[in-house]
């Protein structure tokens, strides 16, 4: 008999379960996404229905056993296990439905970000609620569990305060991820410049945070990071962004064909969504001349392209129509600064014996110690008078 109405009670859960869910997509057919979303109830609901008739079965057609009251343990347990599994599952369906009407693959999608941001926040914090309360109920069916319920609550002041103190960090990171949930601070797909390093927010847990890097890394960064370190979000209002392309260029650079040229490249290109397309001269110092250009598009992901394609094809424009204007370096030789003498008017040449000092004190044979000077004032040599008599001399004899 107990074995016959078990066959029945697990006939009657599979049957209930399949109509509640047929009731629920009938009822709710406009909704495409919970018919591929309610297939995840689909085993805790079974197993739930089921569990409630073999208890509701074993207790109309047993006695009251030691091995029934085993059984129906065992059974409880399970029911809760299977309870917080269907709990579980229902959020799961709920997120899905409400992630369904926020897509994120628009252009602008600040909200869809955001709201996908909180509802996951809001999903884990509830799994993790869950969970908690299905451990705790599933303790308190036992009866010395419950007997030390009442000590348990006496000390519940030590506890927690050994417990914030044992997990003062943890619980530091977790405030901080609900508060970067529903602060909007960062939201999942933002873009992000951390630890200098580019990426998007990929996940945000309730103790940590994920950033895609750019590279295919990723950043793993505590959520108490976000709320004590300053960082750069580009996405924070819009998601479209701006951004600069610089070269330093020769003096003779043609900037009025790079403007013509930019405005060739912006016209041909979808990565441009036609807000800001400047070009500036911004300095001229140190030899060069730097040309800055500013340009604009929908997201960070074109905007890098964008500036990789304006680089390349302006410095191949400059390789082939100005090459000139590409960064040269000069410099001068200088002569020495003595001018040099005239080959039309040489120097008269003196001979040996008319070479000499105007002044005696100006040899180095006669400077240098007192010695030497005394020497030079004892010194005098043939005179200009000496030199006038041998001329003579040489002329009455010749």
């Amino acid at each position: 008999m107990p074995f016959l109405a078990i066959a029945v009670a697990l006939a009657a859960g599979l049957v209930l379960s399949w109509l509640l869910r047929r009731a629920v997509l009938r009822l709710n057919r406009r909704l495409t996404a919970l018919h591929d979303s309610s297939r995840r109830a689909k085993v805790p609901l079974r197993l739930t229905l089921c569990l409630i008739g073999v208890r509701v079965a074993l207790a109309l057609t047993t006695e009251d056993a030691p091995w029934r009251r085993t059984v129906d343990q065992v059974l409880l347990i399970a029911l809760i296990a299977a309870a917080a599994w269907l709990v579980v599952a229902v959020l799961l369906i709920i997120e899905s439905l409400m992630l369904t009407h926020y897509s994120v693959d628009v252009a602008d999608n600040r909200r869809a970000r955001r709201l996908r941001t909180q509802v996951l926040l809001a999903r884990r914090v509830g799994v993790a609620l869950v969970v908690i309360l299905a451990l705790g109920i599933a303790l308190l069916t036992f009866p010395d569990v419950r007997a030390l319920g009442a000590g348990i609550l006496a000390s519940a002041g030590l506890l927690s305060i050994v417990a914030g103190l044992a997990v003062q960090s943890s619980l530091v990171n977790v405030f901080a991820g609900v508060q970067l949930a529903f602060t909007d601070a960062i939201r999942v797909d933002d873009v992000v410049v951390v630890n200098k390093e580019w990426g998007r927010i990929e996940e945000i847990t309730l103790t940590y945070v994920v950033v895609h890097i750019w590279d295919d890394r990723r950043l793993i960064l505590p959520s108490t990071y976000f709320t004590t370190t300053p960082f750069e979000n580009w996405t924070r209002r819009r998601s479209d962004v701006m951004g600069t392309v610089e070269f330093d260029l020769d003096w003779r650079a043609p900037v009025e064909a790079m403007r013509a040229e930019l405005k060739t490249l912006l016209a041909g290109t979808d990565l441009w969504d036609e807000r800001v397309g400047i070009l500036q001269v911004t300095d001229a110092t140190s030899g060069f001349v730097r040309v800055r250009i500013l340009v604009s598009a929908a997201d960070s992901a074109s905007l890098f392209d964008l500036r990789c394609l304006i680089r390349e094809e302006l410095v191949r424009f400059l390789q082939q129509e100005h090459p000139q204007a590409l960064p040269h370096l000069r410099w001068e030789t200088v002569g020495s600064a003595q001018p040099q003498a005239s080959p039309q008017r040489p120097q008269p040449q003196l001979e040996a014996h008319h070479r000499q000092p105007s002044d005696p004190h100006d040899s180095q044979l006669f400077t240098g110690s007192i010695e030497a000077v005394q020497r030079s004032r004892a010194f005098t040599g043939p005179g200009e008078q000496a030199f006038e008599d041998r001329e003579k001399t040489l002329s009455a004899h010749g």
